[in-house]
């Protein structure tokens, strides 16, 4: 009976053990992801990025995103209580998410520190 009881606990030692291992494999490679996406030289080549003649055309030709934004009391009163209010603004740093003009400058001054000290 006292043998049962040792196998069952080193049983779940080795569960215990096996499920942090996995958490960790899984947390580390979600920070390698993280990590990698964070280089948005990756994602905008020299080429693509010297083609811009400054900030304001990178900011332009950086891909749209479009929010749901809170209707106006003046957009329900002249359209209705089903009004949806729509915002687009750029993805600079391609995340997925608008971004606003403090984030694109940085990600613009990052590209070209990065293309500019290359040379």
């Amino acid at each position: 009976m006292l043998e049962t009881a040792k196998m069952n606990k080193t049983k779940m030692k080795n569960k215990m053990l096996f499920s942090t291992s996995l958490a960790l494999l899984i947390l580390l490679l979600t920070m390698n992801n993280t990590l990698a996406s964070n280089d948005i030289s990756q994602l905008i080549s020299e080429a693509e990025f010297t083609s811009y003649k400054n900030v304001a055309e990178f900011i332009d030709h950086s891909p749209k995103v479009t929010i749901i934004v809170p209707a106006e009391q003046s957009d329900v009163a002249e359209f209705g209580p089903e009004v949806v209010k729509g915002l687009t603004g750029s993805d600079c740093d391609r995340d997925g998410k608008m971004d606003d003009n403090q984030t694109c400058n940085a990600v613009y001054y990052k590209l070209w520190l990065k293309y500019s000290l290359k040379k």
